[in-house]
């Protein structure tokens, strides 16, 4: 069953919400990022992304990193930029992009849930970026970003929000970026409880997005209660930030794979090695349109890979999704990518980022 907890935000006064308001860490590279910080004093970036404020030759998983987002984050809290809740809260959030609305709850999850599989995962981590999660969350002592979570809809817990976001909002404002941030903070005490009640009916949590968040959230609590002869299950390291959405707010995006380099191959024998198992041609589209079809972007020109008969089971519910056909078929056997969690020559790049993003790092 998933348990959910209200707790005590911290987050910025009314005046102050726009201009701290920032991009996940994981959108964007550390040249954008101080680029979109420059001038402005407030931008969270300086705690998710601290390496802006240092010198850029330095190994992004460098202490001193580590240390300038500890030396932030206290600096905000002390300038009272960011200011804690009195009251334990769940709070709601709503946000517009492009028309088009999702809403969920922002509550504290339970990292037991992680270990034990109610809250489900579909995606492999990488150890370097697990770790460096774990080690931004040990120096600031707080979960500087949610986990975002999905479930299956509930007509009980849409009546208890629908209800909630009927009242005035506490925060209420538009990022430079177009998106509409809305935010209403609960505290009655029958509603916080009734909805963690029905919440506790849900059997599964599914991680839509911060696969490397939750499990450093996971590892942090399991650290913690290895080091605490006094563990009683209720410190605050049992828990982590994350946003709930039921599934039917959530538009799916793609989950771009980058590689560094063609493992020795000439670009006409790669793609007559991946001709072997997909009808590879040229095309303008640059995304694919139906399953078990890839784009891929090469020395500036997008081609389409459709997966050939016998290239997969498709019998297996595993080795017929599109991530297993990819890695059985072009990953491990042309690239020589055994392990993606931690080979260095490949990287992941999220689908907001478009897939200009993709032709800029190949280009």
């Amino acid at each position: 069953m998933a348990f959910i907890r209200p707790f005590k935000g911290i987050r910025p006064p009314k005046e102050l919400v726009f201009k701290l308001a920032s991009l996940p860490y994981d959108v964007l590279n550390s040249e954008e990022a101080k680029k979109l910080s420059l001038g402005n004093q407030y931008s969270f970036l300086r705690v998710t992304k601290p390496e802006i404020e240092l010198d850029p030759k330095l190994d992004l998983y460098s202490p001193q990193v580590y240390e300038k987002a500890k030396d932030n984050f206290e600096l905000f809290k002390r300038q009272r930029y960011l200011l804690p809740d009195p009251e334990k809260s769940f709070y709601i959030y709503k946000q517009v992009m492009d028309g088009r609305s999702q809403i969920g709850l922002v509550a504290c999850c339970e990292a037991n849930e992680y270990w034990d599989d109610t809250i489900k995962k579909h995606e492999l981590t990488r150890i370097d970026k697990e770790d460096d999660r774990l080690k931004h969350l040990e120096s600031i002592n707080a979960n500087a970003g949610p986990v975002f979570l999905t479930y299956r809809a509930n007509e009980k817990i849409n009546d208890l929000i629908g209800c909630e976001i009927l009242k005035n909002p506490d925060f209420d404002f538009t990022t430079e970026d177009g998106i509409q941030h809305i935010l209403w903070v609960v505290t009655e005490a029958k509603w916080l409880e009734k909805i963690a009640n029905e919440f506790s009916k849900i059997p599964n949590l599914y991680v839509a997005d911060g696969h490397h968040r939750s499990a450093a959230a996971a590892r942090f609590a399991r650290k913690k209660k290895e080091s605490n002869p006094n563990h009683s299950g209720e410190e605050e390291y049992n828990f982590f930030l994350a946003v709930l959405f039921p599934h039917n707010h959530l538009l799916i995006m793609d989950y771009n794979r980058a590689i560094k380099d063609l493992n020795g191959l000439s670009e006409e024998t790669f793609i007559r090695e991946i001709g072997e198992k997909f009808f590879v041609e040229k095309t303008r589209e640059k995304k694919p349109s139906v399953k078990n079809e890839f784009g891929m972007y090469l020395n500036g020109q997008w081609y389409k890979l459709r997966s050939k008969p016998g290239s997969f089971d498709s019998n297996d519910c595993i080795l017929s999704l599109d991530v297993s056909i990819l890695q059985t078929n072009i990953l491990f056997p042309i690239l020589g990518i055994i392990d993606p969690r931690k080979d260095k020559r490949i990287d992941f790049i999220g689908g907001i980022r478009g897939t200009a993003e993709l032709e800029r790092l190949v280009n």
